[in-house]
């Protein structure tokens, strides 16, 4: 039995096969699963049994996984961890900006899978009761934590999760830099495979959305050879 013994696992998987043997496997690991085939009974499920930690095809009957993951992502703040037959990079960049937390591509390994999970739900565990400061200024940019709203010079700024939490953990250690690696494990909360694009892309998107000028940031700054840092 694992230290998450007892957990929630939503999958939702419409190949019965991998169904099967998802389900066999994580109930083997003390999870307590429930699973769905289809986009619609998978928010359904969620809605009424609140996992800790859903599994999510993308291709799916009824509604995609995308969809299905936008309109649980505006309800909840439970980890969800995308399954995908394709290889392509833009079906990842879509699923992380809609507020996927973590993404794996058909065939994965079981040995892996369980491992992301476990550290998903550690990460989730870790963030979720630390008490932190309501409210963070740096220049004209206010982040609520409480009511997870940003705004910039007064306006209200729309951020994905991820983005969000990417933000703030800046703004908690403003001035100080990080790598890549160090963030993916801060934010992220494990070993992302060593795809640090996906920081590089949390970045570009985060400078759109409260740069003056994305371009030329004066926030977020880029430490050539290092990584990143917030000043302000």
């Amino acid at each position: 039995m694992t230290e998450f013994s007892g957990e929630k696992i939503l999958i939702v998987e419409d190949d019965r096969n991998l169904l099967d043997a998802l389900r066999y496997n994580f109930c083997k690991e003390g999870y307590e699963v429930s699973t769905a085939t289809d986009g619609a009974e998978a928010i359904n499920l969620a809605r009424r049994e609140k996992p800790d930690l859903i599994i999510l095809d993308i291709m799916l009957p009824k509604l995609s996984g995308f969809e299905v993951c936008r309109i649980l992502r505006r309800e909840m703040t439970t980890p969800i961890l995308m399954l995908t037959a394709k290889a392509e990079e833009t079906d990842k960049v879509v699923g992380l900006e809609i507020g996927a937390d973590d993404y794996m591509t058909k065939p994965f390994s079981l040995r892996e899978l369980l491992a992301r999970v476990r550290a998903m739900l550690r990460r989730a565990r870790m963030t979720g009761p630390q008490p932190e400061a309501d409210v963070l200024v740096i220049g004209d940019i206010r982040i609520d934590i409480s009511r997870h709203q940003v705004t910039v010079a007064g306006k209200n700024v729309e951020l994905a999760p991820k983005e969000f939490e990417l933000l703030g953990f800046l703004a908690r250690n403003r001035g100080l830099v990080f790598s890549r690696e160090q963030l993916l494990e801060k934010v992220w909360g494990y070993d992302f495979a060593g795809d640090t694009r996906t920081v590089d892309v949390h970045i570009r998107w985060l400078r759109q959305k409260i740069e003056p000028d994305p371009e030329r940031p004066q926030y977020i700054i880029t430490v050539r050879g290092t990584g990143y840092k917030l000043e302000g």
